[in-house]
């Protein structure tokens, strides 16, 4: 039962399609759009750590049975959620059962040496064969919870199991550590009718073969950032974007204006976020020869950090970034889902969104980036020395996930190399939407103006 509990439903990315098109070499600067502001930072901590964004789950009895009591409390909570993960968080159903439904940390936290890391993409998610949901496990809960008498705990998870079990089937990869939100978003909207967000058993729009991995990028970014997601194709209101795990469960669009009148708190909670120092010492010399090299040589896209911040916002033609292109390609060739979101209801009213795609990525600022390893949009490179020197990127890599390590030298998972795929503990850049090439700046440093860069970025 632990497995498939898992699953459970990570926070949506998005999904697109209007469409920026370019052949050429220059950058695209993206404009700001209208935010939000006014927000109460705790009562946004507390809404995600404690709100019912996302309405339905497991009965909790059921929940403790299968996951048994958390070892751990980062978060602090009380009550209910004491006991459970900080991954999910104790709702309450129309009936009055208490549910435990997944929640926004499923994707945005991480353990960091011990710590939870709130904001910090999570790069040990399991939606592999083994480790995601499956039917099986999703009928045998299901069958457990209609012997119950009376059964309302039954008639509580019911609008969750039968979301779960339509999209299921969708969200298996052969690799762990890779996030899925982009499938999951897919799936969801297929589902669901654009205007009412009523539920519909079957697809009502084609869902395509494959699953594109991607990485999570830090929350704390978003403050710099005029457009959300790798590819930039988030814009207007942020608030949309990120109450969209709301697609999961909701009923109606009564259900999402209650929920979209807590994203001013939200945001201001994300914009409060700041990324962890780096823990170790600092040579303050060599840091400083780098933010030179860095200045000179990397900050036309990725910004400059200090006294005088200064962060573009700018797109990379694939032509000029040459990074795996199927994330930002599959927005073309799956136009489907774009426009269900540019005619749905997250468009209406004063604070709409929309996605306008891009051929390319965009170059993110950089603060904390010691931490956020894997790199690139789909966390190909394991370090940021590799990152920097093409010539280190291993084709085939594992990591230990049940005691991860830290290379805070190299800026990343300490790996091994492998011989071959095979494993879902070996990251296979052979595989599409995986590889690891593309974004080839570093190679015309120096290995003393690398060193340099690496221990500037540790002051970042």
């Amino acid at each position: 039962m632990k497995k498939w509990l898992v699953l459970a439903l990570i926070v949506i990315s998005g999904v697109a399609f209007t469409g920026v098109l370019t052949n050429g070499y220059e950058p695209v600067a993206i404009p700001p759009s209208v935010q939000r502001t006014g927000g109460d930072v705790q009562k946004g901590y507390e809404y995600l750590t404690t709100g019912d964004y996302v309405k339905g789950g497991i009965p909790y009895s059921l929940f403790k049975l299968g996951m048994g009591k958390s070892k751990t409390n980062y978060l602090e909570r009380t009550g209910k959620n004491a006991g459970i993960s900080h991954e999910y968080t104790a709702v309450t159903a129309p009936n009055g059962e208490i549910l435990v439904a997944p929640n926004c940390m499923q994707c945005h936290a991480q353990v960091f040496d011990n710590k939870l890391v709130m904001g910090l993409g999570n790069t040990f998610t399991d939606f592999t064969e083994s480790g995601k949901a499956s039917l099986k496990n999703l009928k045998t809960v299901e069958n457990m919870l209609k012997l119950t008498s009376p059964n309302v705990k039954y008639k509580a998870a019911k609008p969750f199991l039968d979301v779960a079990k339509a999209i299921t089937p969708y969200l298996t990869v052969d690799i762990k550590g890779v996030n899925t939100a982009d499938r999951l978003a897919a799936v969801l909207v297929a589902h669901r009718d654009p205007i009412t967000f009523k539920w519909n058993e079957d697809a009502q729009l084609q869902i395509p073969e494959g699953v594109i991995p991607s990485d999570v990028p830090p929350w704390w970014l978003l403050k710099k950032k005029n457009a959300m997601f790798y590819n930039g194709f988030g814009r207007g209101d942020f608030g949309r974007f990120l109450m969209a795990s709301n697609l999961l469960t909701v009923n109606d669009t009564a259900e999402s204006h209650e929920v979209d009148s807590h994203m001013p708190d939200l945001l201001a909670y994300i914009y409060s976020l700041e990324p962890p120092k780096y823990p170790g010492a600092v040579n303050t010399e060599l840091a400083k020869e780098g933010e030179k090299i860095f200045n000179k040589k990397c900050s036309s896209c990725h910004g400059t950090y200090g006294a005088n911040e200064k962060y573009p916002n700018l797109l990379i033609p694939e032509a000029v970034i040459q990074t795996d292109s199927l994330l930002y390609k599959s927005n073309y060739s799956s136009p489907q889902f774009v426009n269900w979101f540019n005619q749905s209801w997250f468009t209406s009213g004063d604070h709409p969104a929309r996605l306008e795609p891009f051929e390319g990525y965009i170059a993110p600022p950089l603060d904390g980036i010691w931490v956020t390893a894997p790199f690139l949009h789909n966390g190909s490179v394991p370090t940021l020395e590799a990152l920097l020197n093409s010539d280190l990127r291993p084709r085939y890599w594992s990591r230990d996930f049940d005691n991860p390590e830290y290379d805070y030298e190299k800026l990343g998972w300490k790996y091994a190399k492998e011989e071959k795929p095979g494993s879902k503990h070996i990251y296979n850049t052979d595989a599409p939407g995986y590889g690891n090439y593309g974004h080839t700046f570093g190679d015309k440093l120096t290995e003393k103006e690398r060193k340099a860069v690496i221990e500037y970025m540790k002051t970042l």
